[in-house]
């Protein structure tokens, strides 16, 4: 879903990756073709891509934030010292800045 790009590193260089569109169009054939049996969870599937779709960048950066730090075992705030320190850990190549910029977003996401 992310990747860092540039060469900078003061720079906030986070890339988000939208691949919805793709998924969208997989689960139209599938609902195309679909007996009656298929068709409710696959429309439900469908409005559930169209929801992950419409979500602002801002919002898929908080929920990335907050996932690398579940997984790291961190309960606090993200942008707290230790939330940062987590975040540069689960993912080493952050900046100390990208970092606390980007913990910093899923905070105020979290407000």
């Amino acid at each position: 879903m992310f990747g860092s790009f540039g060469s900078k590193k003061d720079q906030l260089n986070v890339l988000v990756l939208r691949d919805a569109d793709v998924i969208a169009a997989s689960v139209r054939q599938a609902l195309a073709e679909a007996s009656e049996e298929e068709r409710p969870g696959l429309e439900r599937a469908a409005a559930l891509i169209g929801q992950a779709a419409a979500a602002h960048d801002d919002d898929l950066r908080a929920h990335w934030v907050r996932e690398r730090l579940a997984a790291a075992g961190h309960e606090g705030a993200p942008d707290s010292v230790s939330g940062i320190k987590a975040l540069r850990q689960a993912e080493p190549g952050l900046s100390l800045l990208a970092a606390t910029q980007l913990a910093r977003a899923a905070a105020s996401a979290q407000d």
